[in-house]
């Protein structure tokens, strides 16, 4: 996992994170069933290079949805690669489905 892309193992540890960032936080919902683990490798490369880019103005954090299910709940998840971006805590903007870098420099240049 690249530098500066948060793991949390749970919810206690989502919500620690997003009190703690002082910035918004891009949160990314991934799974670990067969079918969901190649899409979200690609995806963790992606937000790899999204999180070295935006460091410092944008958190990024990859939530496993089985591990957080309080978190996938709260913002309306309901799959693997979703997406959300959070200001304070509270959804300004979400999405679902596979991105490329520039996808979503487009979706956070759009809201930051």
């Amino acid at each position: 996992m690249a530098k500066g892309v948060h793991q949390p193992r749970e919810d206690a540890e989502f919500d620690f994170i997003l009190r703690m960032s002082g910035v918004p936080v891009l949160a990314y919902f991934i799974g670990t069933w067969p079918k969901a683990v190649e899409p979200c490798r690609a995806m963790d490369l992606v937000m790899g290079g999204v999180a070295e880019e935006y460091a410092g103005r944008l958190a990024v954090v990859r939530t496993d949805i089985t591990r957080c299910p309080a978190a996938t709940g709260r913002y309306g998840i309901t799959g693997a690669l979703s997406y959300v971006l959070l200001e304070e805590g509270e959804a300004v903007t979400h999405g679902a489905g596979p991105l490329t870098d520039v996808e979503v420099r487009a979706f956070l240049d759009g809201h930051l």
